[in-house]
């Protein structure tokens, strides 16, 4: 639902952070959550000279999360859903949300976002189709096996669960 991108954006971006360069962390160099090397490719891309990732703008940001992780699928979901969807889109990349997604639903996990898995989606209901994708997400960040970092995906996860879940319940962007 476009209507919550903004929303669904704040919430993102919250649990982003700003910037970031932990050796431990496969993404490398980040701006709130942009790797340097994505925001090197969507620049070329829009024949913009290269950037240090931490002086993108925030226009910069929007636009990427708008048009790389929202839109191939953000209008097509149930509100709450829609977030819980794009932030794990942005997290671990939309096909192991797409993935994780399906799961939840109990359909065929292959990735592809298709019409058995539309009519999944259409016929779920939210509340439910929430907790199982969050417990899809807890259960593939706890096998990743990176202890330096399960907790506080598992937060985020329970952080994302309660949020998409109050946007279920108000039936209108947060």
């Amino acid at each position: 639902m476009e209507a919550n991108f903004k929303a669904s954006l704040a919430a993102v971006l919250k649990s982003e952070g700003g910037n970031d360069d932990d050796p431990a962390d496969h993404g490398g160099r980040t701006s709130r959550g942009i790797t340097q090397k994505e925001y090197d490719a969507w620049r070329s891309e829009h024949k913009l000279p290269r950037l240090d990732v931490w002086k993108a703008s925030d226009q910069d940001i929007h636009d990427i999360y708008h048009d790389e992780y929202w839109a191939p699928l953000g209008d097509k979901l149930p509100i709450g859903v829609d977030y819980l969807y794009f932030d794990m889109a942005v997290n671990a990349g939309p096909h192991r949300a797409a993935v994780l997604l399906q799961e939840a639903l109990g359909v065929n996990a292959d990735g592809r976002i298709g019409p058995i898995t539309r009519q999944a989606i259409a016929t779920a209901d939210a509340k439910v189709l929430v907790e199982h994708f969050s417990a899809s997400k807890a259960s593939w960040y706890r096998s990743l096996h990176q202890p330096t970092f399960t907790q506080g995906w598992l937060n985020r996860t329970g952080f994302v669960r309660t949020t998409a879940l109050a946007m279920i319940a108000k039936g209108t962007p947060a």
